[in-house]
């Protein structure tokens, strides 16, 4: 694979965010564009290999730092918070911030919008949003099956919120989820082994001071709205029923209680109607599928994917 340049550049949102933004451009005679949604408390360079991996298919890839991660900066933003307020509809405005910048540089080559994990929950609300806007939909180790339990967390942090305020971090969010997967895991050798059976990969997350930190109360009353909104029947009804949808989830993923959220969602997209649905749950595999021992296979499948709905350039 070739090395090529993923610095960032910045681009100005909007919404007011000043989004750093990384663009691995494609070899060759490009095929599309895939426009990369990272997850809660990482980053878009992490995402560095996938997207040369891509790039040498004939893909650009486009990849941002949400608000609040990374070196993405806002005036109505603090380092794990997405905005004061409205910081769903922000993360979501901001995407769109990238794609029209894609369609300005790409006008004539498809955008595939790819997500991993809150990034999938970012994906899908965004193409819900702006229905016409990916030609293909890609969410990955994500989970939108909050059920009663995401009510009660939901309640938990209205009372955090109203005893020590919404832009500070969550003392009760991560025992109910990063602390609650660590301990789903069995032997042990981190708290982040839920993450991937690669020990080099969860090293370097735990060693990288972009990743593994608390968000805010704020943020994760944020995530629920786009769990809670994006698997809506009434939104997902708004997709365009001939949209090619990647769903990939790993049999030894809690986040996504072992890929049953990646089933659940695969039915409920079929159930509005959505006709090319690709749904997998990966056996041995953690939550981080492109940092799993398995990535190799999974984006291979994945490129043999896109292939089949991108057309090859003329």
């Amino acid at each position: 694979m070739t090395e090529q340049d993923f610095s960032p550049f910045t681009l100005e949102s909007p919404t007011g965010a000043a989004l750093a933004v990384r663009h691995m451009p494609a070899a060759g005679a490009p095929r599309g564009v895939v426009q990369i949604n990272h997850g809660l408390a990482e980053h878009a360079a992490r995402y560095r290999s996938f997207a040369g991996f891509l790039a040498e298919r004939g893909y650009h890839v486009y990849a941002h730092d949400h608000r609040g991660h990374g070196a993405t900066r806002a005036t109505d933003s603090i380092p794990g918070a997405f905005a004061g307020s409205g910081g769903a509809d922000k993360v979501i405005a901001d995407v769109a911030a990238v794609h029209a910048h894609i369609r300005g540089k790409h006008p004539n080559l498809p955008v595939i919008t790819f997500g991993h994990s809150m990034g999938g929950l970012i994906a899908l609300n965004f193409a819900e949003t702006h229905p016409r806007a990916s030609h293909a939909l890609a969410v990955w180790n994500s989970n939108f099956k909050a059920g009663a339990a995401g009510r009660a967390g939901q309640a938990l942090l209205a009372v955090e919120a109203f005893f020590k305020g919404s832009d500070t971090p969550s003392a009760i969010l991560p025992k109910l989820t990063f602390q609650a997967w660590a301990k789903a895991m069995p032997d042990r050798r981190t708290d982040f082994d839920w993450l991937s059976r690669d020990p080099a990969e969860v090293d370097a997350y735990i060693a990288d001071p972009l990743c593994g930190w608390d968000a805010t109360v704020s943020m994760w009353r944020d995530v629920f709205d786009l769990i809670y909104r994006g698997g809506s029947i009434e939104q997902l009804e708004k997709l365009p029923k001939d949209l090619p949808v990647h769903l990939l989830g790993g049999a030894d993923d809690p986040a996504t209680d072992k890929g049953k959220a990646i089933e659940w969602l695969a039915d409920r997209m079929q159930n509005t109607g959505l006709e090319n649905i690709e749904s997998r749950v990966l056996p041995d595999t953690r939550h981080e599928t492109l940092n799993e021992i398995n990535r190799d296979d999974a984006m291979s499948r994945f490129a043999e994917w896109l292939d089949r709905y991108i057309p090859a350039p003329s």
